[in-house]
């Protein structure tokens, strides 16, 4: 257990010294990264098996996700590599199946994922932020990998049209024009991990607007602040989330 953890601890620092060293310039790096974490890949991967695709392909869908988790990754962020890149490598797998009809969720897939969201909302209530991944896997006592793979089975389907508050912002207007650049996955996980790094007063009028269904002017009483100071913050905080999800 202990070599396990050790190896886990020497390949996410080699992780974060590549990753530093590519967002630099060093793009020969990339190879690098796709090989180190090629078993991540594969553990993932084997999940998915017996839906109708090869265990190879499946692989080789899975890399994409890796390779979009290498290009868009922040080191800055505070969140592992490999935590960032799980959502990315199911997303692209499910899609996959998802697009060709062939993924189907499993009655235990769906109740570890309702597991997982209570234990989100009884977080938001006691913090008033958003749990990362690896905080709702640890309080279910699941990997974060199981935890990514529930949580997108529970997950409700989304028109990329439809309005957010009271100022006709759509997901089309966070989510990256092209869906290619960081996948379906980023809209609700990753999506969480970049919102527990705004500044407080942000996460706070995210937590009351968006979770709890405030209008501008509750939100605004709530926190002490005029309407036209929320209207102002909400459009600085969609800007953001558009530059973090480019």
């Amino acid at each position: 257990m202990e070599e396990t953890r050790n190896a886990a601890d020497t390949r996410a620092d080699a992780n974060r010294a590549d990753l530093l060293r590519y967002q630099a310039g060093d793009t020969s790096l990339e190879a690098v990264l796709m090989e180190r974490n090629a078993a991540l890949v594969s553990g993932l991967a084997c999940r998915f098996r017996g839906r109708g695709v090869d265990y190879e392909d499946l692989v080789q869908i899975g890399s994409i996700g890796m390779l979009k988790a290498i290009r868009s990754f922040d080191c800055d962020r505070g969140t592992a590599f490999s935590t960032y890149a799980v959502p990315l490598i199911i997303g692209e797998i499910r899609r996959f199946l998802r697009d060709d009809g062939m993924i189907k969720v499993s009655r235990n897939q769906k109740r570890t994922g309702a597991i997982l969201m209570r234990e989100r909302e009884k977080y938001l209530a006691a913090y008033g932020v958003e749990p990362s991944l690896e905080e709702l896997a640890k309080a279910v006592g699941i990997p974060a990998e199981e935890a990514a793979v529930a949580l997108d089975a529970s997950m409700p389907v989304h028109s990329l049209s439809e309005t957010i508050g009271e100022d006709d912002y759509t997901l089309e207007n966070v989510i990256p024009a092209s869906e290619d650049t960081l996948g379906k996955m980023l809209e609700h996980i990753a999506l969480e991990e970049i919102i527990s790094t705004l500044p407080e007063l942000w996460r706070k009028i995210l937590l009351l607007r968006y979770y709890r269904d405030y209008s501008q002017q509750q939100t605004a009483d709530a926190l002490g602040l005029t309407q036209v100071k929320i209207s102002r913050e909400e459009k600085k905080i969609f800007t953001r989330l558009r530059q973090e999800l480019a």
